[in-house]
């Protein structure tokens, strides 16, 4: 084949635990440690989530508007996304999924972190591990001199995630008959991704997950 992708989801696969909340508490704590006094508006809002009274995009927007602020500057932003992206790489990152990264790249593959989190946090993220491309959500002022409490396009997630994978690769002019696929999740939302992929692996899978990898044939890794 052409091209060699291996595409990683991020929360509970490559790392231990989720990192959006973990996001949204370090910059309140280190930006506007007042912020910290409307978390309890983001558990409401994400029991709004749970009850299907919002969408998952809108409780992202929502959350960073309480936690973060509605318009940032970026230059006052980042040095404490870039200080979280480090916090993220020394502490909450599987060994396991290190080694599996490590050999993908040996193996020549072009390494992709395809994820629902924010670009804006999960590039520095993504730069620290070695990965060559990131696929993720974006915000609506990604280039601009304001970071807005607002999401450009689609949330990378389930179906969404495909549909920004398969246009990435366009972008590339990566053929998929021409392409060697390798991916990687812990979650069943991601179905679609692991269904399109060549081999796919379940990594460290919830229940879901499990099930279905084990009714598909899909390949189980429980990384350390």
């Amino acid at each position: 084949m052409t091209h060699r992708l291996a595409i990683y989801d991020m929360d509970r696969t490559v790392t231990y635990s989720g990192t959006y909340t973990g996001f949204l508490l370090h910059v309140a704590r280190h930006m506007a440690p007042w912020r910290l006094l409307l978390f309890p508006g983001v558990v409401l809002m994400m029991l709004a989530y749970v009850l299907r009274l919002v969408t998952r995009q809108r409780l992202k927007e929502v959350n960073q508007g309480l936690m973060i602020g509605w318009n940032v500057e970026r230059a006052k932003l980042m040095p404490h996304v870039e200080s979280y992206a480090a916090k993220v790489v020394e502490g909450n990152v599987r060994p396991g999924a290190l080694a599996q990264i490590a050999r993908d790249k040996a193996d020549g593959c072009t390494l992709v972190l395809a994820t629902a989190s924010y670009r804006l946090y999960v590039e520095p993220i993504a730069r620290r591990l070695g990965f060559d491309a990131v696929i993720a959500t974006d915000h609506l002022s990604q280039d601009l001199r304001y970071v807005r409490a607002r999401i450009a396009g689609e949330n990378c997630y389930d179906t969404g995630k495909l549909r920004m994978i398969k246009a990435w690769m366009a972008a590339q002019a990566i053929d998929r008959t021409e392409a060697y696929i390798r991916s990687y999740s812990d979650h069943v939302s991601d179905a679609p991704m692991l269904e399109f992929s060549d081999v796919p692996h379940a990594a460290n899978p919830h229940k879901p997950l499990a099930k279905l990898a084990a009714e598909r044939g899909w390949t189980r890794v429980d990384w350390p």
